[in-house]
């Protein structure tokens, strides 16, 4: 692991109660920084003393607001904030980096970035105004084993067109369906809260979307196809456990197959420290940013907005790889 020499950074961090904000804040350990704040309206936030112990906290945003404010322009302050790291709900997003922004620190946002693809532009103009950087978290883009499908696609003939399932299903309780995860207007739906990053990838790997169909969509689960420019994608994505394959539901954990031209992709294992390598991209000024995000954002919107074709869950899982995974 590469530690920066350069000066510690100051990290603020929204929405540190969250599911993912543990891989954040160890990141910004690993990477040898600083978290000085953070926020969340939930309180259950013990998890920050195994980070520091002076650490600021906030349950009211406006308060949080104040500090930050308060730090940026008082020229003594140890606590000038470098960093906002942001892992609240999806539809806060945008509000959030434009805050990071105004308070004059860069900023790293979980993905899905923002939901929908016309709010980029108006944050690009706002980071060339302040002069700061906003990067997203696509840490496939960072997993040897999808380099490593990169690279051969790459130096493969380029007529060549690939055909490809993706299947993923990780089952949620009740829980999620009272939580802004189960809120379409607040969370992008399934295709964008647990498809988001698998579809960078595919776009990243196999180049742009030429079309896309959606078979079925509901709170619990979406499929469709996608062609793009160098290859056909049947994609299945569930949150529902009766989805899982036979034998599979009392195992625990996630079902992921990603096929290339009938070929199973092995990605099981090497995502512990993604989170870090990207950090470490950040840091040394290769992160990836707002255009990097565009082209999945939009296609995760046209799914959400696609009129549904009406194909039968059955027949879809039907023609789904029956090589698995499970994590």
């Amino acid at each position: 692991m590469l530690i920066s020499m350069t000066k510690v950074k100051n990290f603020a961090i929204i929405g540190v109660a969250g599911y993912i904000a543990p891989r954040h804040l160890e990141a910004i350990k690993a990477t040898g920084n600083r978290l000085v704040v953070a926020y969340d309206p939930h309180d259950s936030v013990g998890i920050l003393d195994k980070y520091g112990d002076d650490i600021d906290f906030f349950t009211e945003f406006e308060r949080f607001d104040r500090y930050a404010e308060k730090h940026k322009r008082d020229p003594m302050s140890a606590k000038k904030i470098d960093y906002v790291s942001i892992c609240s709900p999806n539809y806060l997003h945008d509000a959030h980096i434009r805050f990071g922004l105004r308070i004059g620190a860069n900023v790293i946002c979980e993905k899905p970035i923002v939901l929908n693809h016309w709010n980029i532009d108006p944050i690009l103009e706002l980071e060339k105004e302040s002069g700061k950087k906003v990067s997203t978290v696509l840490q496939l883009r960072l997993h040897p084993a999808i380099l490593a499908l990169k690279e051969k696609i790459q130096n493969e003939p380029l007529d060549h067109k690939y055909d490809i399932r993706l299947t993923y299903i990780t089952p949620r309780g009740n829980w999620y369906y009272n939580s802004w995860k189960g809120d379409m207007n607040k969370s992008g739906g399934v295709a964008t809260n647990i498809g988001i990053h698998f579809f960078d990838m595919l776009i990243w790997i196999f180049g742009d979307v030429a079309n896309q169909e959606v078979y079925a969509h509901d709170d619990k689960k979406a499929a469709g196809y996608i062609e793009l420019k160098r290859a056909s994608v049947k994609w299945f994505l569930s949150i529902d456990k009766e989805d899982m394959p036979h034998g599979r539901k009392e195992k625990g954990g996630a079902f992921r197959s990603i096929t290339v031209d009938g070929q199973e992709i092995n990605f099981s294992e090497g995502f512990t420290d993604l989170h870090i390598r990207v950090y470490e991209k950040i840091l040394a000024g290769e992160g990836f940013g707002l255009n990097d995000a565009r082209a999945s954002i939009q296609l995760a919107h046209d799914i959400r907005t696609a009129p549904v074709i009406g194909y039968s869950y059955k027949t879809i899982l039907s023609e789904t790889s029956e090589k698995t995974q499970v994590s």
